[in-house]
């Protein structure tokens, strides 16, 4: 299956690598690669493995060893990254 990956999700990764490389630019790097190396090691094999979604007719990966989730939905031959959401914050009651 093919990754596509939304501007959201995109401006989340950025956001988060911006937030985190204000003190430790070397741990954003690692934070941002290791949710993507997560997303792209997983989802394009087993595109069920994450649970099922808050949102309607979505999926949520759990990234392992870090406080984030990405949430995504199956389409044809796509999985359509969503956001990628730190566990602490408010969840959004729909995708765009």
């Amino acid at each position: 299956m093919r990754r596509r990956w939304t501007r959201r999700a995109e401006r989340d990764l950025d956001a988060i690598a911006e937030y985190i490389g204000a003190e430790n630019p070397a741990a954003a790097a690692t934070v941002v690669l290791e949710i993507i190396g997560q997303v792209e090691a997983l989802l394009p094999a087993y595109p069920a493995i994450g649970r099922p979604g808050r949102v309607g007719g979505t999926r949520e990966l759990v990234i392992r060893g870090l406080p984030y989730i990405v949430p995504y939905r199956l389409r044809g031959d796509d999985v359509e990254l969503l956001r990628v959401l730190h566990t602490s914050r408010r969840w959004p009651g729909r995708f765009r």
